[in-house]
């Protein structure tokens, strides 16, 4: 323990400064009345123990150093800090034994603080949550993102009500991260030679809690300027701009964790960007067990798991295969010893085809033992887009399960919820697999669940009024412009939107009938606003003009007040939304909102959705707990349809949200509205946390990919090779392959099927013989016919030794690969079917 008595004042510095460092503030906030009590102005401004330490004057830090209260405080402080990372995880207990070392979790962007503005939104947001619910489970994570300049842009509204984009500098000496030091405590720098030249990475390390995320950034003073550039901007720039940074996070990424001496058993790419990481990791694989690149990659491969967020495929990362190799054919002919239209072949469909675009996802499936959506409707929907992957398999076979994403609920809590919720789970609640907690938010009485609700919503009119006026304004020619004020009714029902304005989620459909929206808003009776925010991206002029039009009906007299749109949607503004309306609103066109976070974020906090049948509320929804728009089925870009969902969403607010809300007891409380309210809590807050997507990738995915990745580490790459050796036979001999007569009996009885196979050249035991019938709800029905009597001419005779999987009028015969020690179809995708 750091001993902070009033005589080691460096000592006690060097102890705020580490707690500072640890970003497990941004979710856990025990040490707030420390910073509070150090720079009280400084810490109502900020809420940011970085930017509290390091702008006090040092004469007023070792000031408050002297006072007896902050030494105790910091002392609890330090205590609490030491316990929390040496308690008992759930990892710990219940896998104390597994081979799961180290996961590498890659990313372009982390969402884990306004005091670190590397993010855009949700991928940011699903990075940042899964990291932080992984240190309060105890599960091993290594993370690896950048470290951008700028960032993604900031927002203005103008007196026009246009967007406008600003990209303020991010001061590495202002974010609370570090640089990566050397043992002899150096600068850690990367050198990565590429075809013009030797470029340098610089390494930061942001600390979250028992994690550690890695940042890389290419301004160093030795670079040239076009390199010193490739991360300024997140999402920024052009397609070489963007394939440069992915270069950096993936190859650069996975050199800094060898270099640093991390061995992960699992590398977790989240989403296509990062999926050179995959290639890099089998590099370094093989120069280490001095064997074939291509042999490394099947090792590496079961050990690397593929998050798609994409639910179109104009989503995924698609570049031009001259700029492919232009930057990456050093890499591939001199680091990887392949050629450059193998590599190149790694991102197509056709591998032939010399004018096809160079595809990140297709690279990360086929580099991945795992492949994954994001909730249960979006693994379908990728199923659909990675099809031709996969071409004659049927779709349910595609082999893409699904995570519904989580949001980590500490992060996300008003202070009045983290009360009610410590109140029935306690302090740990989220730690560990949150067993019974639903069940005890039932027990909670109306009026406790009533009185929370109110108290944030009161809390959130409070905050808008008093501290975000300042984002409302522009100085232009004209002077000072501000966006109406921000002064609500802490009574009304407040509704909640916000979220990236492009065309397919739809952020005008509450603007479909402008009157009927005023006449809804200008209800007397029954008084409601609605608060809304968000950005479009700088080169998406539809998004903008939703933007401007919201903003322009904001202005209108009738509904001002009553309508606010708020600038510069950030991750600070997300919190005090969420935790404060009491509606949140979603009306994306199914099924393009692959999962969608920002709802689950009300749910800790006692808000309900109504929410399009899209993404994670397709799988959530029920009545008992909110409101859902459309008919379940997917309409493209129908305007017709936008116009039933709008006459729908009007009529949902009009017949069942404002009288749930309104139709209050003697008491004052809305019972049916707090009944939807504990209902939504118990079943839907845990089903949707991080820690419950945590707990699913690790038991679905790490401890299996761990144990399949060391079998084939174990022996040095034998059984790799003999995996590689069977892809191979299997890719040159398959055409050879035949299915002669087949005969499968009509009545059963004691009738058996049979079928007559000629395998060509292929070892008939590298084939698995079954007689197939289409899935019956949800469930395959497939059976395995048993290899007999070898004919004359090679022809084999295989039979059915059970009963038949389906009427035989349903039963087609098909061959695949065996899957004694590969994964079928992802790597080997081969199918032959009875014609």
């Amino acid at each position: 323990m750091v001993d902070t008595s009033p005589r080691k004042p460096r000592a006690a510095e060097a102890a705020l400064r580490m707690l500072a460092l640890d970003l497990h503030w941004t979710w856990n906030h025990e040490a707030d009345l420390l910073w509070q009590t150090i720079n009280p102005d400084l810490w109502s401004r900020t809420c940011n123990p970085w930017i509290t330490l390091t702008r006090t004057p040092k004469a007023q830090l070792w000031e408050a150093l002297q006072n007896p209260d902050v030494r105790n405080l910091l002392k609890a402080s330090m205590e609490r800090r030491k316990y929390e990372l040496e308690r008992s995880t759930w990892f710990a207990e219940k896998y104390a034994d597994a081979e799961l070392s180290e996961v590498a979790y890659f990313s372009m962007e982390y969402m884990l603080s306004e005091a670190l503005p590397i993010y855009s939104g949700g991928l940011g947001n699903v990075a940042a949550d899964q990291l932080k619910a992984a240190s309060d489970l105890g599960v091993p994570v290594v993370a690896v993102g950048l470290l951008y300049a700028q960032g993604y842009f900031r927002q203005v509204i103008t007196p026009a009500g246009e967007q406008r984009a600003l990209y303020p500098f991010n001061d590495p000496d202002q974010l609370p991260i570090q640089p990566v030091l050397t043992p002899d405590g150096d600068w850690f720098r990367l050198s990565v030679q590429t075809a013009t030249g030797e470029i340098w990475l610089r390494a930061w390390k942001a600390v979250v809690g028992r994690t550690t995320l890695y940042l890389l950034d290419t301004n160093d003073p030795s670079n040239p300027p076009a390199v010193r550039c490739i991360t300024t901007q997140l999402y920024g720039g052009d397609a070489e701009l963007r394939l440069r940074q992915e270069m950096v996070l993936g190859i650069g990424g996975w050199r800094l964790l060898h270099a640093l001496g991390h061995r992960p058993d699992i590398c977790h790419l989240n989403e296509g960007h990062a999926a050179f990481a995959a290639l890099e990791r089998a590099r370094c694989l093989s120069e280490e067990e001095g064997i074939p690149f291509a042999q490394a990659q099947v090792i590496a491969r079961a050990g690397t798991v593929f998050t798609t967020h994409t639910a179109v495929p104009a989503g995924f990362d698609r570049f031009p295969p001259k700029l492919i190799e232009s930057h990456l054919t050093f890499y591939a002919e001199d680091r990887l010893g392949m050629p450059i239209q193998d590599f190149l072949a790694l991102g197509r469909l056709d591998p032939a085809n010399k004018d096809e675009f160079f595809n990140m996802a297709y690279l990360a499936v086929r580099c991945s033992g795992a492949v994954n959506g994001v909730s249960q409707l979006h693994g379908a929907v990728s199923r659909s887009l990675f099809t031709p992957l996969f071409p004659r398999w049927p779709q349910n076979e595609v082999p893409i399960s699904h995570v519904t994403n989580g949001v980590h609920t500490p992060t996300w809590d008003s202070a009045s919820a983290d009360e009610l919720w410590t109140q029935v789970g306690g302090r740990s609640r989220w730690e560990g697999d949150l067993e019974g907690l639903g069940d005890a938010v039932r027990h909670l009485d109306d009026d406790t669940l009533w009185r929370s609700r109110c108290n944030s919503r009161a809390e959130f009119v409070h905050v808008l009024g008093q501290e975000l006026s300042a984002r409302q304004c522009i100085v232009g020619e004209e002077g000072l412009w501000c966006l109406p004020a921000p002064s609500l009714n802490p009574e009304a029902l407040t509704i909640g939107f916000a979220r990236r304005f492009a065309t397919y989620k739809r952020p005008d459909l509450l603007l479909y009938d402008e009157e009927r929206l005023v006449r809804l808003l200008r209800d007397a009776h029954r008084p409601v606003q609605i608060v809304l925010s968000g950005k479009a991206h700088p080169q998406d002029l539809e998004g903008q003009a939703m933007i401007t039009r919201w903003v322009q009906f904001c202005q209108r007299q009738d509904v001002v007040g009553k309508v606010v749109f708020l600038a510069d949607y950030d991750m600070a503004l997300a919190q005090k939304m969420v935790q404060g309306v009491d509606l949140w609103l979603n009306t994306p066109r199914r099924p393009w909102e692959a999962s969608g976070t920002s709802g689950m974020k009300v749910l800790v906090n006692g808000g309900l959705n109504l929410s399009e049948l899209d993404g994670w509320w397709a799988e959530a929804y029920a009545p008992e707990v909110g409101w859902a728009l459309g008919d379940g089925l997917e309409h493209a870009g129908d305007p017709a349809y936008d116009h039933s969902d709008a006459q729908e969403l009007y009529r949902l607010l009009e017949e069942h949200v404002l009288p749930e809300f309104y139709e209050r007891d003697a008491g004052g409380i809305p019972r049916a509205w707090v009944a939807k309210m504990r209902e939504s809590m118990a079943r839907l807050t845990p089903q949707f946390s991080a820690n419950r997507t945590v707990r699913d990738y690790t038991e679905q995915f790490y401890l299996t990919g761990a144990q399949r990745y060391r079998r084939r580490l174990s022996d040095h790459g034998v059984s790799a090779g003999t995996v590689l050796d069977r892809q191979n036979a299997l890719s040159a001999d398959w055409s050879g392959l035949r299915i002669g007569e087949v005969i499968i009996p009509e009545n059963g009885g004691d009738q058996k099927a049979h079928a007559f196979i000629h395998p060509g050249t292929l070892d008939p035991t590298l084939l698995r013989v079954e007689l197939y019938a289409d899935a019956q709800d949800g469930h395959p029905r497939i059976k395995s016919l048993t290899q007999g009597e070898h004919l004359p001419d090679g022809w084999i005779a295989y039979t059915l030794e059970t009963e038949l999987p389906a009427p035989a009028a349903e039963c087609t015969l098909r061959i695949i690969p065996a899957a004694e020690i590969m994964s079928v179809p992802l790597e080997a995708p081969f199918i032959l079917w009875q014609r």
